[in-house]
């Protein structure tokens, strides 16, 4: 569920029309609905309550969306962020979030990453290879402190998602092969400035079946009796997180949050650990959409028209990288439909946000949406072709601020220096 609706016959985010927020701000422009986004974190929070030893630790993933009010809105809620950079740790502190809350993963960590993990004092730092626990470890000596980690295992199940978000089968760069699991704690034991408290598994994202989680789930637990059995304290389990969303409305709905938990608390009965979940896309990707405009409607003869937009792949590039799919809808419908290329102006054949796709019909100046655009688009855009970085706006019941301004091509600019010789 969220809330972007039409009120009046105009798309409304909650009580605001995107018209209002497009003369103000401009477009391309990112919206966020607070209320959605609240919501949803409370209906994780819920689905999940029960499980495991004590409250679980519900980490938004902020490689989803780490703007700066997004992170505010879930630190009041309660929530805890999983990291993985520098970069984001800096961002999770800013915004409030407590460092005992903050979980730290990630494949290439480095040792200044590390030693700024340290230091924050966050939860836990989720290892994922005896290379980077022997680093961590001498890091941890230097600074005189004790480093939380889980070693971070790879199941070898398939998540059944796109190959370049799976991340639990054994040819993905992440995490330590499932077998090769009671050495790297048995190395950790040597190692009085690290204490292997966790198991951590993450096998991929936006997965709409709950059988791969179970069989990756089922792997952990005997790998947790294992570990205690070889005289190891496990006290986190870190689920990972990965649970789909509804991109297009011809698909099934993946698994709700509430038969995820359901799922969890069978499948970690008996393990007596504290569960830690890192949902990030489940959480922010309905919550927000990418409000555009329609630079002019291309129609050559009868072959099917172009709509070309003002908003690009540097702002949304899950269609080009992943052939994702966006829901598509005018803010002004007047009911009438057609079929249409919906493409941008980036100088690439790869600027295509839809072929052959039946929308509303568009004429120049019209305002449209890509829905589901607040999970890996406003993180993941870029300024190619020297094209500013969208803003970000959020709304809350009837009023809306910008809360990352549109970054213009002086910015840019100004951020370079001439070599002394030019």
């Amino acid at each position: 569920m969220d809330h972007f609706n039409l009120k009046n016959g105009v798309l409304n985010a909650e009580d605001v029309s995107l018209s209002a927020i497009a003369d103000a701000v401009g477009t391309p422009v990112f919206v966020y609905s607070q209320s959605t986004i609240e919501r949803h974190a409370r209906v994780f929070t819920e689905a999940v309550a029960g499980a495991g030893m004590g409250d679980p630790l519900v980490a938004f993933a902020l490689k989803s969306n780490s703007n700066g009010a997004v992170l505010r809105v879930l630190a009041k809620a309660g929530l805890g962020a999983d990291i993985v950079s520098g970069g984001e740790l800096v961002r999770a502190l800013h915004a409030g979030i407590a460092p005992e809350k903050i979980i730290f993963s990630g494949v290439g960590k480095t040792a200044d990453e590390l030693a700024q993990a340290l230091d924050a004092g966050v939860g836990q730092i989720n290892v994922e290879s005896v290379e980077e626990a022997q680093m961590l470890a001498q890091i941890a000596v230097d600074k005189g402190v004790v480093a939380p980690i889980a070693f971070r295992i790879n199941p070898d199940v398939d998540a059944g998602t796109h190959a370049k978000i799976s991340t639990g089968k054994s040819e993905n760069k992440f995490g330590i092969a499932y077998d090769l699991a009671p050495a790297a704690y048995a190395l950790a034991r040597e190692h009085s400035s690290l204490n292997a408290q966790g198991v951590a598994v993450h096998i991929g994202s936006q997965l709409t079946s709950l059988e791969p989680f179970a069989a990756a789930f089922a792997k952990i637990g005997t790998l947790i009796a294992n570990l205690r059995a070889a005289g190891h304290t496990i006290t986190t389990a870190d689920l990972g997180g990965g649970l789909g969303v509804p991109y297009d409305p011809a698909h099934p709905l993946p698994p709700l949050p509430a038969a995820y938990g359901e799922m969890v608390r069978t499948a970690t009965a008996g393990w007596n650990t504290r569960l830690i979940f890192e949902p990030g896309r489940l959480i922010i990707a309905n919550a927000g959409i990418l409000l555009s405009r329609v630079t002019r409607v291309k129609q050559e003869g009868n072959r099917t028209p172009f709509v070309i937009v003002d908003a690009a792949m540097n702002d949304l590039i899950r269609p080009s990288m992943y052939d994702a799919y966006h829901d598509i809808r005018a803010v002004n419908p007047d009911g009438a439909r057609f079929s249409a290329h919906v493409v941008g102006p980036v100088c690439e054949t790869g600027d295509t946000f839809a072929m052959d796709r039946d929308i509303d019909a568009v004429r120049a100046g019209d305002l449209l949406i890509f829905a589901t655009a607040g999970a890996y688009a406003a993180n993941m855009a870029s300024t190619y072709n020297s094209r500013p970085l969208a803003p970000e706006v959020l709304v809350s019941g009837d009023k809306f601020a910008v809360v990352r301004k549109r970054l213009d091509v002086q910015t840019l600019i100004a951020a370079e220096d001439a070599a002394e010789w030019l």
